[in-house]
């Protein structure tokens, strides 16, 4: 008896070893398929440092928020995302939009909703969304408050609220802590080897946007195969190598990256803390 279990340590550690190599080759292989399969890959990146920032709304001079384009273009009618940077103790004019956007908290704490309203300052994660031709204000505090926001189609324009209306859509305000994470246990999204969480925050006939978690030491792909895939890092640091020449990326908050075709984002955390990105996709997402 004694000789026999005397044996079990060894094997314990002999498919310890096993698995270990198993889980290496499915990775290899992953990556050796991401580089068969797309022959012109159309992966970019822009950091957060090669934003070009401009007045978001010029009539309003020196007390503008500032604006710097992410895709798209808020003048033309295209669907575009943009970050905005507001300064601390910024409070808006009552006002209304042309068009209805979303948005996330990127950084510092940002309050948006009917003038009477009391504060809700949102932090971090935090997702909103403002009907078009509904009167609001937007308030901001903090050394640095910037917030991702997109629209469907543009362009972007502040209007008096004399010209307010109803266009039948209510707005939504998500505080991050409020947010609904899901594993693979609940969605097809998320491999089943993979520690990583994704939240579903709208959808429409055209495209959809998601939360995705990634843990740390999460090092893995992101697999897309729709004709629109932007993605902006809202929390963390990101690693990201282009598939075009290996070249790896350092992502920092208000970093994003992109493709418009079938594509595979390899991605790594290599921080202390969860990487949380915004997707917008036309297509189906999965995170390996």
């Amino acid at each position: 008896m004694n000789f026999r279990y005397s044996y079990l340590p060894i094997i314990v550690s002999l498919l310890f070893l096993s698995s270990c190599n198993d889980n290496k080759m499915i990775k290899n292989e992953i990556e050796e398929n991401s580089s068969e399969q797309i022959e012109n890959p159309t992966n970019r990146v822009l950091l957060s440092s090669e934003i070009k920032w401009e007045k978001l709304n010029p009539a309003r001079g020196d007390q503008s928020p500032q604006a710097g384009t992410i895709w798209g273009d808020r003048n033309e009618e295209v669907a575009t995302g943009f970050l905005a940077k507001f300064a601390d103790g910024f409070s808006s004019p009552p006002h209304i939009h042309n068009a209805t956007y979303r948005a996330v908290v990127i950084k510092g704490s940002i309050h948006n909703d009917d003038p009477k309203a009391e504060n809700m300052w949102m932090k971090s994660g935090s997702f909103w969304t403002q009907p078009q031709g509904e009167s609001h204000i937007t308030s901001a505090k903090g050394e640095e408050n910037i917030a991702l926001v997109e629209i469907d189609r543009g362009p972007y324009l502040v209007k008096s609220i004399e010209e307010s209306f109803d266009n039948g859509e209510r707005p939504i305000n998500i505080d991050a802590s409020n947010v609904i994470w899901l594993d693979s246990k609940r969605s097809n999204s998320i491999d089943v080897n993979v520690k990583a969480k994704i939240s579903f925050l709208w959808q429409s006939k055209d495209a959809r946007g998601v939360f995705v978690k990634l843990p740390k030491s999460y090092n893995g792909i992101i697999e897309t195969d729709g004709t629109v895939l932007y993605s902006v890092v809202i929390q963390g640091e990101l690693n990201y190598t282009l598939p075009q020449n290996q070249e790896v990326k350092l992502l920092d908050a208000g970093s994003s990256f992109s493709s418009n075709d079938k594509a595979f984002h390899k991605v790594s955390n290599d921080s202390e803390i969860d990487v949380l990105l915004y997707l917008r996709t036309n297509g189906n997402i999965k995170v390996e």
